[in-house]
């Protein structure tokens, strides 16, 4: 048994997080009051957590390119094309995402990758939800 120095009750100790540098292996704070504390924090700094989260979510193995290359090589193609296109001034990249109006980082979203140069501009996060929902998207190998 354990008490939680903010909410003050003696708790089970596996009601705690396990935390290494603490005298009997557990943080002084019950999980129900971490986790309380984690979302209030969350809720005030919402926009530096989400600018961390979409960094985060960025990094990748060193691997990652050559392995992604091989699997969807149609995918790659028409991302090499939509990039050609740009620097050449033959497609116009859009700085405001198509759902959210976010400014932050824009990136071309193909529906079907049969039609390199017809893209839609969406945020990075908009983007990752529309593959979870949507998954890969058409004629993506």
């Amino acid at each position: 048994m354990k008490k939680c120095f903010k909410c003050k009750i003696s708790k089970n100790l596996n009601e705690f997080y396990i935390h290494k540098q603490m005298k009997d292996g557990h943080l002084n704070k019950c999980k129900e009051c971490a986790k309380r504390d984690s979302t209030k924090h969350r809720l005030l700094n919402i926009e530096k957590i989400r600018a961390y989260d979409r960094y985060r979510g960025n990094r990748q193995k060193p691997t990652y390119m050559s392995d992604y290359r091989k699997k969807y090589p149609k995918k790659y193609s028409a991302h090499c094309k939509v990039n050609n296109a740009i620097r050449d001034n033959k497609l116009k990249k859009i700085d405001i995402c198509e759902e959210c109006q976010s400014k932050y980082h824009v990136v071309a979203h193909h529906d079907d990758y049969n039609k390199p140069l017809s893209v839609r501009w969406l945020c990075q996060s908009c983007h990752r939800q529309w593959h979870m929902r949507f998954g890969e998207g058409k004629n993506a190998s």
